[in-house]
């Protein structure tokens, strides 16, 4: 039997398309808002002239509030976003594709944003409200979260606030140090992420490469054996998906280490370890931190990855990726994949 919004849209095909474009301006401004008319055109990929007309329509609806501090949304936006956003899933394809992925994966839920995150990079923020959220459902019953590094991550941290779902946790770095950039070090954002939300923190100031007899000599030490602990107690695990080589830019490895990487049919990276195709660990980096071991182990996995540009290492990932993994990711991963797989 046919539903009412599959009948909607027979009727008036062109309503999936103009909602569609109204829902992402308005959800773009409950993100980033206040926001100027340019700023949103150039965060929408989209003309100004667009982005006039529509933006006048949302304020004329009360959807949006314009102020000399820029445009914002208002509490009806906020209300219409989430009735909306069902409706949007379903004729946009998203909620049939995260059925897809789901099985496909064999995992236990896959959640996708609207967007792709190589060309829109404000979608990053997004990914870290749905994995927000995502956290707040499984916190009751952990005390440990582990939190690895990077971009992703630390737009999971700013989109966290206090709440009474996110009390009596620590939040510890999965591993050490990674490149220059402290900002997006596992120790700063876990530092963040129990900042954001009034709990505690442990941090591991550690090289990330390690020769087998520093490596031997660390793990001895007391605060490393701690760590250690924590790891094999940890109950949620927080972390992104990188492509091999451009982890291997990032680690700034020499040449050799890349071109091994390339002749072992290296695809993606989590946790220290480069997986191939077929999700084979065809590599990993002697290091302290959580092993992949312990992170199978734990009672929830929220993993975070986005751009079209992820779609092979999301899969090569998931491969043999734990059940208890749920994935965040968006539109252009998640349609990419799809075709991959076909």
């Amino acid at each position: 039997m046919t539903t009412l919004s599959e009948a909607q849209l027979k009727m008036m095909p062109e309503m999936s398309e103009l909602l569609h474009t109204r829902y992402r301006f308005l959800q773009m401004i409950e993100m980033i808002g206040p926001i100027g008319r340019r700023g949103l055109a150039e965060n929408l990929s989209v003309g100004e002239r667009e982005a006039r007309k529509e933006t006048d329509l949302l304020r004329e609806q009360g959807l949006i509030i314009a102020s000399r501090s820029g445009m914002r949304i208002s509490e009806s936006g906020m209300e219409v976003l989430e009735v909306l956003k069902p409706l949007v899933y379903e004729w946009s394809g998203i909620s049939t594709m995260e059925k897809q992925l789901t099985r496909i994966l064999g995992i236990q839920k896959v959640i996708i944003v609207d967007g792709d995150l190589d060309e829109i990079p404000s979608i990053k923020s997004l990914l870290g409200l749905e994995a927000a959220k995502q956290l707040e459902l499984v916190a009751g019953l952990s005390k440990i979260v582990a939190v690895t590094g990077g971009s992703t991550l630390a737009a999971i941290a700013d989109s966290l606030t206090p709440s009474e779902k996110l009390t009596d946790l620590n939040f510890i770095a999965a591993r050490g140090g990674m490149g220059v950039e402290m900002r997006l070090q596992a120790n700063t954002i876990a530092a963040t992420f129990a900042g954001n939300t009034d709990n505690t923190y442990r941090t591991l100031y550690l090289p990330e490469h390690l020769s087998e007899p520093a490596y031997n000599a660390i793990i001895q030490e007391p605060i490393v054996k701690e760590m250690i602990e924590l790891y094999d107690q940890t109950d949620v695990v927080i972390h992104g998906i990188g492509s091999a080589l451009e982890m291997a830019e990032r680690r700034k490895s020499r040449e050799e280490e890349k071109q091994s990487l390339l002749e072992s049919g290296a695809v993606s990276e989590a946790f220290g370890y480069y997986f191939d195709e077929q999700g084979k660990a065809v590599q990993r980096i002697r290091t302290v931190g959580i092993q992949l071991e312990q992170v199978n182990r734990c009672k929830s996995i929220i993993a975070v990855a986005g751009g079209k540009n992820k779609a092979k290492a999301i899969l090569s990932y998931f491969k043999h990726g734990a059940k208890q993994s749920v994935l965040i990711t968006d539109s252009a991963a998640a349609e990419e994949m799809l075709h991959l797989l076909q």
